[in-house]
């Protein structure tokens, strides 16, 4: 082999042990069993009687959907899950599993007691779908021989398993799935309170000096999401490392994440952008989500799930029959009066789609 390709191939594997040892910092953060989750306290309790008593009977759990926005804690969950019944977890994504020979290859694979992980599940092509439903009922999928007169069907017996779904959109879920799953829980924002918990374990994990201060302005920017959380707190890290003294203090993360485009309540570049578009171009709304995309050049699923969740659920936003309307609180985050014309029209009930 020539030195060029030696070199190449170190490069390569160089890259992908980096790239590994960066995956298995990130999972570490993560808990690995319940009782060092955080957060959650319903979901976790519900999990905890529903694997108790799966263990007691010798039997896999029901199957498990995990719904919410980005970054609260489902995949977390998931493997937390396999960790505690002591079952091997197999993970894939709706956009993955494109035909029905991927799943039935993953079902046939699964022994006893095995997690099915499937990610943004309501991402699974309608052909794919069906083969779920006896897979998760029965436990066996039918196979189908040949064509036209010769067509025979064979009924494949799988292990008992248990599929746990997540989705940050779970209405786009068909009902024959949605009621397939025995235990369905959502996940909600984090308080301010349980994310100081998040960054202190994660700070302590990660070996980064930090006071209350740098703690609480950490949580206080991260959506209520403890994966944004850790990322800012890596920035952080990075910043006092660099700029600091090692230590993050208040001071040097405020700085840090002014720096990063976040602002003291959390809200993004694109957050920000989004809201100014309905505000200067649309008026303040009531405007349609294809209009917004347009002008801000994104994909609506962006809005839908990165971006609108948040400003819902701090108030920053409306969703109404006709569109999208930025909120007196909004206009006041900006410094902007708030005009007259907005007060005449009714605000929903607050219920998401």
């Amino acid at each position: 082999m020539k030195r060029s390709e030696q070199n190449r191939d170190l490069e390569k594997t160089k890259i992908v042990e980096e790239a590994n040892q960066e995956k298995e910092d990130y999972i570490d953060l993560r808990p690995k069993r319940l009782s060092d989750y955080i957060g959650q306290k319903q979901v976790v309790e519900t999990l905890d009687i529903a694997i108790r008593a799966a263990k007691k009977r010798g039997e896999p759990l029901d199957h498990i959907l995990f719904h919410s926005p980005p970054g609260l804690g489902k995949t977390t969950l998931a493997h937390i899950i396999a960790n505690e019944m002591g079952v091997r977890i197999v993970t894939s994504s709706g956009p993955a599993i494109e035909k029905g020979g991927d799943l039935i290859s993953i079902l046939t694979h699964l022994e006893k007691g095995d997690i099915l992980f499937i990610d943004e599940v309501h991402r699974l092509p309608k052909v794919v779908e069906e083969f779920l439903y006896p897979a998760m009922e029965d436990f066996c999928i039918d196979f189908i021989f040949d064509k036209g007169a010769h067509a025979r069907s064979h009924r494949f017996k799988l292990e008992r398993f248990t599929l746990v779904g997540a989705t940050t959109r779970a209405g786009l879920l068909s009902a024959p799935l949605r009621e397939r799953f025995g235990i369905l829980r959502n996940l909600d924002f984090y308080t301010v309170e349980e994310l100081c918990q998040v960054v202190k374990r994660s700070a302590a994990i990660l070996g980064v000096p930090i006071d209350d201060g740098g703690t609480e302005e950490i949580a206080r920017r991260s959506r209520g999401t403890p994966r944004i959380s850790n990322r800012l707190l890596r920035r952080v890290r990075d910043f006092a490392e660099v700029r600091g003294q090692g230590r993050i203090t208040r001071e040097v993360a405020d700085e840090a994440l002014r720096l990063e485009g976040v602002d003291e309540i959390g809200l993004t570049s694109l957050d920000r952008r989004f809201l100014e578009t309905i505000i200067r171009y649309y008026n303040g709304g009531p405007v349609g989500l294809e209009a917004i995309a347009a002008t801000l050049q994104e994909e609506t699923d962006t809005l839908v799930d990165m971006i609108e969740p948040f400003l819902l659920k701090i108030g920053f936003l409306a969703r109404m029959q006709n569109g999208r309307k930025a909120t007196e609180l909004a206009y006041k985050h900006f410094g902007l009066p708030y005009p007259e014309s907005q007060k005449q029209l009714s605000f929903p009930t607050g219920k998401r789609h």
